[in-house]
């Protein structure tokens, strides 16, 4: 059996990228684990730093059960480098090239409507994205469903 997997993205606003990966995932908050109520119930279990809440992270999830978990995190130091993993947006992929390019095209403008930024355009192929806090992603065509 594989391993299932979360992803986690460190911030310096936790309220704002979750807010961000929702829309553009259809992401829903995660509930806190079992028995606790809320997810300050459950963070206070841990012998967390002064002055950290449950403000300063969130979690999401895909109310479908079928996408990896997000933890959305806040750190002190910021974003210096490229990511060495990124997610992939993945848009229905049939029809011509250029009704794909449209697709892709489409949900790009969507995104930066929520608060991200175009970085480049790779051959009409896919886009790069940054997230507000500039964490990059792309925008791509997914494989064409029969």
């Amino acid at each position: 059996m594989a391993a299932s997997f979360d992803l986690t993205l460190d911030c310096a606003d936790a309220r704002l990228l979750a807010a961000f990966w929702k829309t553009a995932l259809g992401y829903v908050d995660e509930p806190p684990p079992a028995p606790f109520a809320t997810r300050a119930e459950w963070l206070a279990q841990f012998d967390l730093p002064e002055g950290e809440s449950a403000d300063d992270g969130a979690w999401l999830r895909d109310p479908a059960g079928n996408g990896p978990r997000l933890s959305i995190l806040r750190v002190p130091e910021p974003k210096t480098a490229k990511n060495r993993l990124h997610i992939d947006i993945r848009v229905p992929g049939h029809g011509t090239p250029a009704e794909r390019w449209a697709r892709i095209s489409a949900e790009a403008e969507r995104l930066v409507a929520a608060g991200a930024t175009v970085a480049a355009e790779v051959d009409t192929h896919h886009l790069v994205l940054r997230d507000p806090e500039g964490n990059e992603f792309c925008v791509a065509a997914g494989a064409a469903r029969s």
